[in-house]
This record gives structure tokens, C-alpha cells and sequence, in this order.
């Protein structure tokens, strides 16, 4: 593998399930013809992330099958156009809905189903059902297989899920996203993949739709080159405001040679050190006292 093409539909929703899914092909459509290997639209496509401004019955209602016609038919396009596609919906499950991302490879085949883990239990969608871990898959694609995980959204607020997809052996971490992409976020997206030493390729909606800016991305992870003076810019792409498909080209057989050389990672870890990350025992009057001056 050398050059993966990902094309990131920063696009915005319409109003019905149906039209979703005739401008989801359309734009699937002309990412293949843009060459490219694998296609993501942004967080719970499926409504258009229109959680915010209804009761929470109403957009529940809302909830799709994994299995129903319209995750299907991205299923059938990817087959048809031999590429990967990411697809994205509120999907029906019990006891309350998910937050999902579907991943099809280019032969149509379900390779990934995840749900968001750290779901905004602070506001509405406390009403989700959470996801219980972070998965990576094999995707082959037309320019050879590729170490794909995912996060969606504000998992990227947690430094854990990059790095659990990182141990799990992700070189690539798809992220749907639904909210302003400002210096703040965008930092945390270029840590992740400085951090884990992987590409981080997130899709936004355009700056048409309520609390979204566009600003849809793909940071390559590769900090270092041996034949330049200190560090570079890993922003291979940095979609602006407006609605459009955007094609980033990673270059994957870099990335490997970088993660073999380099000091980030799993490289020089300390694992037996880190017990406070997860003793879920740990008060916050005690992480309170931890940092008082």
C-alpha cells in the first residue's frame, strides 16, 4: 500500500431519511469519481444530528436498523464503486438508541460497527444507549489493507480511546463529527495522532448546519521525515466552511516506516504506572485535594 485517497463528505443533511440517503449516494458517487478509497460522512447522517432543537421521543423515533434498507444500500454502493464507505446513524437498539458508525469494505462486506462510547451525557444525549469499547479492523481497500478504528465525535475529548485503538493496532482512526471544529478541537485531533503515531481523518458537517463550522481534516501522525530539519505539519487537509467533498491522499507506507523508527506510541511506554487511569474508585473530592496549591 502507498497512497489511501479518503474522501471526507462534509455536506449537509436534508429533511428526510430518504433524501439522506439519495444525496449520501450521490456523494459517495463523487468520491469515487474524485479516485477515491474510502468515503466518510459525518456523525448520524441518518437525521442529520437533529437532536438539539426537538423533545428527545421525537428524534428517537427516529432510530434506524443496522439491518434496514437504508445502511443496505451503502453496503450494496461500496460493492458497486469498490470503495470503503463509512456510513453513520442513530440506530435502533435497546434499551435506547446508538450513536453509530457503520464501516463497509469496497467488497460491501460489514466490517465495523461502533457505537459512541463517551456519548454528551451532559446534555441530550443522555438519552443514548453508550458504546461498550473501541474495535479495529482490517479494511481492504483497492490499494491494499489498512489498520482501521474508530471514535466518533466527542471521543475525541478522552485521550484513552486514540490510545486503546492505538494498542489495538489502528494506523487509521475514522472520526464522525457534529459540532464547531475551533483551534481547541483541532488541537486535540493533532495530538491524537502525534500522541499514537496514526492518521486521524475526521468529518464534519458544513457551516449551513446549526453549531457546525466545516473545518473537516486528516492529520498523518508523521511529525518527523529524515530528510528535513526538525518537526512538519501533519494537516494534510483542512477543509474550509462550505459544503463540498474533500479528498485527502495518506501516504500509508510513510506512516509504517515512521512508526517503526519513531519514540512516540507504544514505543517507550510505562503501563504499570498508569493504575489511576482506570481505578474507577477515585473520588473527585480526592482528585480536588490531588491538585489544591
Amino acid at each position: 500500500m502507498n497512497q489511501l485517497k479518503i474522501a471526507l463528505l462534509q455536506i449537509a443533511p436534508c429533511g428526510t431519511l430518504a433524501e439522506n440517503l439519495e444525496k449520501g449516494i450521490a456523494c459517495c458517487r463523487k468520491a469515487k469519481e474524485l479516485e477515491a478509497d474510502v468515503a466518510l460522512f459525518p456523525e448520524m447522517w441518518s437525521s442529520g444530528y437533529r437532536i438539539y432543537d426537538r423533545p428527545a421521543a421525537q428524534w428517537m423515533a427516529e432510530a434506524i436498523s443496522i439491518d434496514g434498507g437504508f445502511v443496505t444500500a451503502f453496503g450494496e454502493l461500496a460493492q458497486e464503486l469498490d470503495m470503503a464507505i463509512g456510513i453513520t446513524l442513530l440506530e435502533a437498539y435497546e434499551p435506547a438508541p446508538r450513536n453509530t458508525l457503520v464501516l463497509f469494505d469496497r467488497f460491501g462486506q460489514r466490517k465495523l460497527v461502533y457505537a459512541k462510547v463517551h456519548t454528551c451525557d451532559f446534555d441530550t444525549e443522555r438519552n443514548l444507549t453508550p458504546g461498550e469499547d473501541f474495535y479495529t479492523v482490517r479494511l481492504d481497500t483497492a490499494c491494499g489493507a489498512i489498520q482501521v478504528g474508530a471514535m466518533i465525535c466527542y471521543d475525541r475529548e478522552f485521550p484513552e480511546s486514540a490510545r486503546i485503538l492505538m494498542l489495538k493496532g489502528a494506523e487509521l482512526i475514522l472520526v464522525p463529527n457534529a459540532c464547531p471544529m475551533e483551534i481547541n478541537r483541532l488541537s486535540q485531533l493533532r495530538a491524537r495522532a502525534y500522541e499514537n503515531m496514526l492518521a486521524v481523518a475526521t468529518c464534519n458537517y458544513p457551516e449551513t448546519v446549526p453549531d457546525c463550522n466545516g473545518g473537516s481534516s486528516v492529520f498523518d501522525g508523521v511529525a518527523y521525515l529524515p530528510d528535513r530539519e526538525g518537526s512538519r505539519d501533519t494537516c494534510i487537509l483542512q477543509a474550509g466552511g462550505e459544503e463540498g467533498v474533500f479528498l485527502a491522499v495518506l501516504d500509508v507506507e510513510q506512516l509504517r516506516r515512521y512508526r517503526a523508527a519513531e519514540v512516540q506510541g507504544n514505543a517507550y511506554r510505562h503501563p504499570g504506572k498508569y493504575g489511576l487511569l482506570v481505578d474507577t474508585g477515585i473520588a473527585e473530592p480526592f482528585i480536588r485535594d490531588t491538585y489544591r496549591p
